[in-house]
């Protein structure tokens, strides 16, 4: 028996009905959606801290200030994004009324990640609501205590009727993937990105992918250390380096590396304290599963700085390494954790050609205090340097979830997707 079936014919025909496309109703639904941040608030930072580990703090900055920002985005916007645009005629439509009207999708499945579960779960969920369309959220069931909070909370603030929290694991993914859905927003790993892409392409169903990838930082030669330090260590080790954009791996040369790691233990020093271990501001390692992993990747290279870890809490302590091999696993893999590699480079062509030669890269960290070293870095490589912030995060605007569809008075409708 399939488990999903009701649920969509609900939702299906609660979006047929026409019930999510006035603006009064979607308005609602995000309001709907700000109270439940609000009202919620401690509840939500006590399944972060069961997830994750992550302090108050980390769990404001990172997840709900973010949420509620967006959620504010979208009312002041809604009319606005609503509006139908004019077009340029050409000759053959100069007697007619061209313009785009943006249409709900329709039905959206969401599959979110563990990683920021409420706010990469809430986020895409902002942009559903906000372009009428009637929605099935699939949070991670590795963050229990936040999927369980989105399950049983969340519905009591929302329509029913045009909203529902499916559960389970990745057997239950894929028999949810086997139906058809007018869109999917998926962020997770490349692997299960795949997978996604796969299922939607039998029935033709646009998606948005939001993957992962080894994000390289380079350092160049007249840096100063202690600023470098400062905003890598903050960022690779920010959610205990559980983050899509953190720097994955610094190139530098050799002379730099001698002066960068003194710097990065002051920088862990200061940000953790002497026994980063104790310290609320460092969070754990999701699952078992993906401890063992990081675990496995100390091996690689030699440990400069940390290496220390503990299975009963799922610990791995800041760790930075050196003498790596780009053959070693932690260079062949995102590695999802708060560990550091460093590779030696004798020059910024040989940075660059390193990084052009493997994947592209989700984002790219140049530090220089030299303007021809970035704009090299710009003109070459695949992603433009960052200083690293939370401003880097790749959030989604709610457009991606509206249909654009050029209407004439005279002409058929030609329908095209929009982001």
């Amino acid at each position: 028996m399939d488990p999903f079936a009701d649920t969509l014919r609900r939702l299906r025909e609660a979006f047929s009905s026409g019930r999510t496309r006035p603006a009064e109703f979607r308005a609602a639904q995000l309001k709907a959606l700000r109270r439940f941040l609000q009202e919620n608030k401690q509840l939500l930072q006590e399944a972060l801290v069961q997830d994750l580990h992550k302090s108050v703090f980390e769990a404001d900055l990172s997840e709900l200030i973010l949420c509620q920002n967006e959620v504010d985005l979208a009312l002041r916007n809604l009319p606005t994004w609503m509006k139908d645009e004019p077009v340029t005629k050409n000759l053959l439509m100069q007697l007619d009324s061209a313009f785009i009207r943006k249409e709900p999708f329709g039905l959206v499945l969401i599959i979110a990640p563990w990683n920021y579960p409420v706010n990469l779960t809430l986020v895409p969920l902002v942009g559903a609501l906000a372009a009428g369309n009637c929605v099935v959220l699939k949070p991670s069931e590795l963050s229990k205590g936040t999927e369980k909070v989105l399950a049983e909370v969340l519905p009591q603030y929302l329509d029913q009727s045009c909203f529902a929290v499916v559960l389970g694991g990745p057997q239950e993914t894929r028999q949810l993937l086997e139906h058809k859905f007018d869109y999917i927003f998926f962020t997770g790993n490349p692997r299960v990105g795949r997978i996604v892409m796969a299922a939607a392409a039998k029935h033709l169903t646009p998606v948005t992918l939001e993957l992962g990838g080894k994000n390289p930082c380079y350092v160049d030669d007249d840096c100063d250390p202690q600023t470098v330090a400062n905003r890598v260590a903050w960022f690779r080790y920010f959610n205990s380096g559980q983050t899509c954009v953190a720097p994955d791996y610094v190139l530098c040369s050799p002379d730099t590396q001698e002066r960068l790691l003194p710097a990065l233990q002051s920088a862990i020093t200061r940000f953790y304290g002497e026994d980063p271990q104790s310290s609320p501001s460092l969070g754990r390692i999701i699952s078992e599963k993906h401890f063992q992993r990081l675990r496995g990747l100390l091996g690689c290279g030699r440990v400069a700085i940390g290496g220390q870890s503990d299975e009963s809490e799922r610990y791995i302590a800041p760790t930075v390494l050196v003498d790596v091999r780009e053959t070693e696993p932690v260079m062949q893999e995102e590695i999802f954790g708060p560990i550091l590699p460093i590779v030696n480079v004798r020059s910024l062509e040989e940075a660059i050609e390193f990084i052009n030669r493997r994947e592209k890269p989700l984002a790219l960290y140049a530090f220089s205090n030299s303007n021809q070293v970035t704009v090299a870095w710009e003109d070459i490589t695949a992603s433009s340097p960052s200083t690293p912030s939370l401003t880097t995060a790749p959030f989604c605007s709610p457009p991606w979830a509206w249909r654009s569809s050029m209407n004439f008075t005279t002409r058929p409708t030609l329908i095209s997707s929009s982001r």
